[in-house]
C-alpha cells in the first residue's frame, strides 16, 4: 500500500482525501468521536480546534473517516491527539497516512501523546516510546467527610486573572514545557483553586465542562497533600454529578482519594514520546503534574 505523503489514499473500493479540520462542521466531528465511544461534545471539539490544528480523512461524499490533531507549545514541542480511525481503516493504513501528514507539520519538534490500546501498535510503528500509564478516573463525585483532611499548610482560594502568570509558571515546572496559550485559554473556560503559602502560589487545580460532566486538570503540586488541598474543593463543588480526572498517580493518598470520592479507575492509556523523553525533560523544581489537562492536551 502506498503511504507516501499525498492528498488521497485508496482503500478497497473507495478513496479518502485529506481535509483541514477547520473546514468540517462540528456536528460531523462530534458524530465521528461518538462512533468510537469517545465522550467529546461539539463544544470540546471547538475548544481543541481553537487551540490546535488538524487533518480529517473524508470519503467521496464528505463523511469523516479519520482525524488527527496537534498542539504546538513553542518551537520545539507539540502534543498529538484526537487520532481517530476505525480499526479496519487503521489496519489498512489510514492511521499512518494521517500521522505522516501531522509529522510533516511538526517536523523538528519533540512529540508527546496518550495512546489508547487500539492505537498503541500504530504509534510503536512510528517509533513512539512508552513512558507512563494514565489512569482515567471518573464517576459520580462524592466528597467523603469521614476522617479529617490532612493539615493544609497555606490558604486555599479561588484563582483569578491576576494568578494566570503564576499558574503558567507552575504548569511549566510540572509539565516540563511552557504552555502559556493553553493555560490562558483554559482560564476562560475553567474554575480554579490555588494553594497559597504567603503570597506565593504553590499548587493549583483547574476544572471545566467536558464530556459527560466536568474534568479536573491540570493539577500541579509538590505533594499529595497539596494536590488534595486544591482538588477537594472541586469535588465538593460537583458532588452528585459526573467528574473525571486523568492522572499518572496509581497509589498514595491522591489515588486513594479519587477512588473514595466516587472516581475509580475506568480505563487506562499510555503516555508515549517521540524525541526527548519525559524523564529527560529538565524540571525546575519538585513540582509534579498530578492531573492532565486532558488526554489530548497532556
Amino acid at each position: 500500500m502506498d503511504l507516501k505523503l499525498s492528498g488521497s489514499l485508496k482503500i478497497d473500493t473507495f478513496s479518502m482525501r485529506i481535509g483541514d479540520i477547520e473546514g468540517v462542521e462540528l456536528d460531523r466531528l462530534h458524530a465521528h468521536s461518538l462512533a468510537v465511544g469517545w465522550p467529546h461534545r461539539a463544544e470540546d471539539w471547538q475548544f481543541l480546534r481553537e487551540m490546535g490544528y488538524g487533518f480529517v480523512a473524508l470519503d467521496e461524499i464528505g463523511r469523516v473517516l479519520g482525524s488527527a490533531m496537534w498542539f504546538a507549545h513553542g518551537a520545539d514541542f507539540a502534543t498529538v491527539g484526537m487520532v481517530i480511525t476505525s480499526p479496519r481503516l487503521q489496519t489498512l493504513g489510514a492511521g499512518q497516512w494521517l500521522m505522516k501528514r501531522v509529522f510533516e507539520k511538526v517536523a523538528g519538534r519533540d512529540l508527546r501523546l496518550n495512546a489508547t490500546r487500539a492505537a498503541r501498535r500504530l504509534y510503536l510503528s512510528l517509533d513512539f516510546q512508552p513512558e507512563k500509564t494514565v489512569y482515567q478516573c471518573q464517576g459520580i463525585a462524592s466528597l467523603q467527610m469521614t476522617g479529617r483532611p490532612a493539615n493544609i499548610r497555606g490558604d486555599v482560594r479561588s484563582l483569578g486573572e491576576n494568578d494566570i502568570a503564576a499558574v503558567i509558571a507552575l504548569d511549566a515546572a510540572g509539565f516540563g514545557v511552557r504552555r502559556a496559550a493553553l493555560i490562558e485559554k483554559l482560564f476562560v473556560h475553567s474554575a480554579g483553586y490555588g494553594l497559597f503559602k504567603g503570597h506565593t502560589l504553590s499548587a493549583f487545580a483547574l476544572c471545566r465542562p467536558f464530556g459527560r460532566g466536568h474534568v479536573v486538570g491540570p493539577v500541579v503540586a509538590v505533594s499529595d497533600a497539596d494536590a488534595l488541598a486544591v482538588v477537594r474543593p472541586h469535588v465538593a463543588d460537583h458532588s452528585g454529578s459526573f467528574l473525571r480526572i486523568d492522572t499518572h498517580m496509581d497509589n498514595g493518598e491522591f489515588a486513594a482519594f479519587l477512588s473514595h470520592s466516587g472516581m475509580p479507575v475506568f480505563d487506562t492509556v499510555v503516555t508515549m514520546s517521540l524525541g526527548k523523553r519525559i524523564a529527560a525533560v529538565p524540571y525546575g523544581s519538585s513540582l509534579r503534574t498530578y492531573a492532565l489537562a486532558s488526554q489530548t492536551l497532556g
